[in-house]
C-alpha cells in the first residue's frame, strides 16, 4: 500500500506541474508564434493527458480478485499504460512534427522572445522537481531490491513510475530544445532552426511512446521478468532442503509489484505426502520474505 501511495503521489505531483507548464506553453507559443514553443505546448498537454490514465490505472489496478479475474486486476495498469503511450503520446509527437513540417512551408515571423524564455526556464524548473519525485520513489524501490536505479528503471514492474520519469526527462530535453529553436531563430532570423526543434520534439516524444509501449505490451502478453530476477528465484528455490533441481521456472508480472511464480522442481522421492506439503509451504515463506513483490507461488514437485 505504502509503494502504491508513492505511485499516486508522483503521478499526482506530476500532473500538476504538466497542467502549469501547458497552459503556460500555449500562452506563450500564441504570443511569440514559435513553433518550437507549440510543440512544447503539445508536448506538456500530451504529458498532462497520459497522467490522467495513469490515474486510471492507478485506480484499476488496485480492485481486489473476484471470480471473473482471480488473479487480481493488477494487469490493468498496463492496458492503461499502454493506452496512454500508444494514445496521447503518439498525437502529440504527430502535432509536434506537423507543425514543424508547418513552418518551413509556412514560415511564420517570431516576437516577444523574452516570453518564450521566461517559459521555458520556469517549465524546466518545474520538470525537473517532477522527476526528482518520480527519481526518489524509483530510487527507494532499488533500494529494497538491491538493484541498481538504471537496473530497476530498465525492468521495473511499476508502469506508472516509469512513465512519469521517461516524460518528465523527455520534458527537460525538450524545453532545451526549444530553447536552442527560439534563440537560433532570434540569432539568425530564420524560422528553419525553429520548425528543426518542432521536429526534434515530435520525434522525441514518440521514442519514448514506443519505449513505454513496448515495456507494457511485453508484460500484458506474458513475457517472463528479467533473467537476474529469475535466476535469483530459482537459487532460492533450489537450496530448500527435498528439492533435487528446478526443471521449470516462470516469474511473471500479474501487476505493478506483484510478481507470479511457477516452478517445476525435482523432490527427493523419500518425502512423505505431509513431507511435500510442508516443503511447499517452506518454498513459498522463503520467496515472500525475500521479496514483498511475490504475490503468488505454484510449486508443481515431482519425482526425478
Amino acid at each position: 500500500m505504502a509503494k502504491a501511495a508513492s505511485s499516486l503521489r508522483t503521478v499526482v505531483f506530476a500532473l500538476a506541474a504538466n497542467v502549469c507548464t501547458a497552459v503556460a506553453k500555449l500562452v506563450g507559443a500564441l504570443v511569440t508564434g514559435s513553433s518550437s514553443m507549440f510543440a512544447e505546448a503539445f508536448h506538456a498537454f500530451a504529458d498532462s493527458g497520459n497522467e490522467v490514465l495513469l490515474l486510471i490505472a492507478q485506480r484499476r489496478s488496485g480492485h481486489p480478485p473476484d471470480e471473473q479475474h482471480p488473479l487480481g486486476h493488477g494487469r490493468a495498469a498496463y492496458f492503461w499504460a499502454l493506452i496512454a503511450s500508444l494514445g496521447v503520446f503518439a498525437i502529440g509527437a504527430l502535432l509536434s512534427v506537423h507543425q514543424g513540417i508547418r513552418d518551413f512551408v509556412y514560415p511564420e515571423s517570431t516576437s516577444s522572445f523574452r516570453v518564450a524564455y521566461v517559459v521555458l526556464v520556469v517549465s524546466f524548473l518545474l520538470d525537473g522537481v517532477s522527476l526528482l519525485q518520480a527519481r526518489r520513489q524509483l530510487m527507494n524501490e532499488a533500494r529494497s531490491l538491491r538493484r541498481t536505479f538504471l537496473e530497476h528503471l530498465e525492468i521495473s514492474s511499476d508502469p506508472v513510475a516509469r512513465a512519469v520519469f521517461a516524460e518528465d526527462a523527455a520534458a527537460l530535453v525538450g524545453n532545451l530544445i526549444a530553447f536552442t529553436g527560439v534563440a537560433l531563430h532570434q540569432l539568425t532570423g530564420s524560422s528553419v532552426p525553429d520548425g528543426i526543434a518542432a521536429i526534434m520534439i515530435g520525434v522525441l516524444l514518440g521514442f519514448v511512446a514506443f519505449r513505454l509501449a513496448a515495456r507494457n505490451g511485453d508484460i500484458l502478453i506474458g513475457g517472463q521478468a528479467s533473467a537476474v530476477l529469475r535466476t535469483r528465484i530459482g537459487l532460492m528455490i533450489a537450496a530448500q532442503p527435498g528439492i533435487l533441481a528446478v526443471t521449470e521456472l516462470l516469474v511473471t508480472f500479474i501487476g505493478p509489484r506483484q510478481a507470479w511464480v511457477v516452478a517445476r522442481v525435482a523432490i527427493d522421492q523419500g518425502l512423505s505426502g505431509a513431507g511435500v506439503q510442508s516443503l511447499v509451504r517452506s518454498v513459498e515463506s522463503v520467496l515472500r520474505h525475500e521479496s514483498p513483490f511475490i504475490a503468488r507461488v505454484d510449486l508443481v514437485p515431482h519425482g526425478r
